[in-house]
């Protein structure tokens, strides 16, 4: 059964048209204002929207432009149903996207057939873009041999997204659906302990790819990430992922043993942080942090001490402490949340 969303203000037309549709064999979702109804059309995903123009909070004219802006719904066939006949209403109708215009008061047949007609050119252009991104997807695996063939398929075919400095790239729990891969900036996987308390996963950097949980499962994201720097991502659905490794062993291996390296470097850490000296724990994550965030060790990194702290495993108090021998011992400088390394052999020698 197809799902017919109507976005509608008036009661009894609303409560009218949902009936007719029904009679029709659809499942009608409705909605009293174009707010309500962007909300509801992003949720529910329908097979069609029919919407009045005239609404508070919202118009249909507001309605179909924030829709079109949105992946998941601008694809959905839209239909004006309003008593605006004037031409000028028309047209503007119709540049924004909308696939039809029907004028009230409107006959049964009208409108089903409308709606029939659309679904159908709907469905045809769905199984043509299908095909064009399998036709896509499949030239380009054609060329993809090593990981740094796959990065250049991220470059090449991922959608670009932006995120700024401190901003939530995705959360604990939410769905995995894509991989990504860093153009531009530096980005941190964390999450919150028993206590509260937030700890640092793992550290990304230009170049690196993350994101990935499992590539046969839906398991959610298991930390968090976010932007620590103004960050630019090609983010590539793990399905055209989980279809490239399919049909590119050499990949699939090289992509192993990326991810094998990732648990020992893991498990190397976890070790430090178990025997080192509190001197070396945070020498060695200063010099962790000033090979993600720059390509100049003498470079000066902006970081704050609850990162720095959480990374190396140890009390924000003991590690400020700890900071301040360094600066007095000449290896550092500090000011404000911005450290900068005079002494780089000094610190390796620490480590």
């Amino acid at each position: 059964m197809k799902n017919v969303l109507l976005i509608e203000d008036d009661s009894v037309l609303r409560e009218n048209t949902a009936e007719l549709l029904e009679l029709s064999g659809y499942n009608v979702i409705t909605s009293s204002n174009g707010k309500l109804g962007i909300t509801s059309a992003k949720e529910n995903l329908p097979d069609i929207i029919v919407c009045d123009i005239m609404m508070p909070e919202v118009d249909g004219y507001g309605v179909l432009e924030a829709l079109s802006k949105n992946e998941n719904t601008k694809h959905i066939p839209f239909i004006y149903l309003s008593a605006k006949t004037e031409r000028h209403d028309v047209r503007k109708g119709m540049d924004l996207g909308a696939d039809d215009y029907i004028t009230k008061p409107f006959s049964e047949d009208e409108l089903i057939s409308a709606i029939e007609s659309r679904m159908a050119k709907a469905a045809i252009l769905k199984e043509v873009r299908e095909n064009q991104k399998s036709k896509l997807i499949e030239t380009d695996n054609d060329d993809i041999r090593s990981l740094n063939d796959l990065k250049n398929f991220f470059d090449d075919n991922g959608k670009e997204l932006t995120y700024f400095n401190g901003e939530i790239i995705y959360k604990e729990g939410d769905n995995s659906n894509n991989i990504f891969l860093i153009n531009k900036g530096v980005v941190k996987c964390h999450k919150l302990d028993e206590q509260g308390k937030e700890l640092i996963t793992a550290l990304y950097k230009e170049d690196d790819l993350f994101g990935y949980t499992s590539f046969t499962e839906n398991f959610p994201y298991k930390d968090t990430a976010t932007a620590m720097k103004n960050t630019v991502l090609m983010a590539v659905a793990k399905s055209d992922l989980k279809d490239i490794l399919n049909k590119n062993h050499q990949v699939t291996l090289e992509l192993i043993q990326l991810l094998t390296e990732d648990l020992t470097g893991v498990k190397e850490q976890l070790l430090q942080m178990a025997y080192s000296s509190v001197n070396k724990k945070t020498a060695t994550t200063i010099l962790k942090f000033a090979e993600k965030l720059n390509s100049k060790p003498n470079e000066a990194i902006k970081i704050s001490r609850s990162d720095l702290a959480s990374v190396a495993g140890i009390a924000t108090e003991t590690l400020i402490r700890t900071m301040s021998v360094f600066k007095k011992q000449g290896l550092i400088e500090i000011d404000g949340r911005n450290i900068k390394i005079i002494n780089l052999q000094g610190l390796k020698e620490i480590v």
